[in-house]
């Protein structure tokens, strides 16, 4: 149920996958996602048996309301943050959440600033850049480029993201390094080496990149694979005295 990952001491983060909920199908068994579709009650108790297996409060969450957007918000409590796609914190113990089914979610932490963040990067918020904007943001709030550690979590792979021509090259126009061959030869875009190249122009170079195809996975959610769907997550907190 949770691939977990390391971005440096005193920071926890992980990513959800599909099992180990109780939600019926389509969304089944861990849809995480409360906008789409599922009974509310399955939601929650599935965001608690995510917080439980992470060790966490399942009170001291935020829950993006995502738009494929490039805003980024400064938190210090869960609550509605508006419509963003990117969150930071610098308070130990509010864990950032990032909801997915195709686009990469991406966690960000500097240990010794005490800077933690997550992106919801899909196509449109990778052309737009999102996670440039959290690295600015985390910046300004005291991290260093040369100091953050990253972790792109898994997302539909430039071997199966099929896209209109057109598009890709209005992606690759502001994203070189997302412009993908599909493995039917047709114009792709693979999102996570497009957000690999941002980071390295943002000055992060210690990433690490889920290989994980969420088309080619069943244990994971995929809006383009199956439609109607639940959402994965991706999680990262600073730990309370960097336990």
């Amino acid at each position: 149920m949770i691939t977990t990952v390391a971005l440096g001491d005193g920071v926890g983060a992980a990513f959800t996958g599909r099992t180990g909920g109780v939600s019926t199908a389509p969304y089944d068994s861990l849809n995480l996602g409360g906008a789409v579709g599922d009974d509310p009650a399955a939601v929650t108790a599935n965001r608690r048996r995510a917080a439980a297996a992470l060790g966490v409060d399942p009170g001291r969450t935020v829950w993006m309301r995502q738009v494929h957007g490039a805003d980024v918000a400064f938190v210090t409590a869960p609550g509605d943050h508006g419509p963003i796609d990117a969150v930071l914190t610098t308070v130990p113990g509010l864990v950032l959440a990032v909801l997915v089914a195709d686009c990469a979610p991406v966690l960000l932490a500097d240990p010794a600033a005490g800077v933690a963040g997550a992106a919801h990067s899909g196509r449109p918020g990778t052309a737009a850049g999102v996670v440039p904007a959290l690295v600015k943001v985390m910046c300004e709030r005291g991290a260093d480029p040369a100091r953050i550690r990253a972790a792109i979590g898994p997302a539909a792979c430039g071997g199966c993201y099929e896209v209109p021509a057109e598009m890709r090259d209005e992606v690759a126009a502001v994203v070189p390094a997302a412009r993908a061959t599909t493995a039917k030869g047709t114009p792709g875009l693979d999102l996570r080496a497009g957000i690999v190249a941002q980071l390295a122009a943002s000055g992060v170079d210690d990433v690490t990149v889920d290989p994980r195809c969420t088309l080619e996975t069943p244990d994971l959610f995929s809006y383009r694979r199956d439609g109607r769907t639940g959402r994965f997550a991706g999680f990262v907190w600073l730990q309370r005295g960097g336990a």
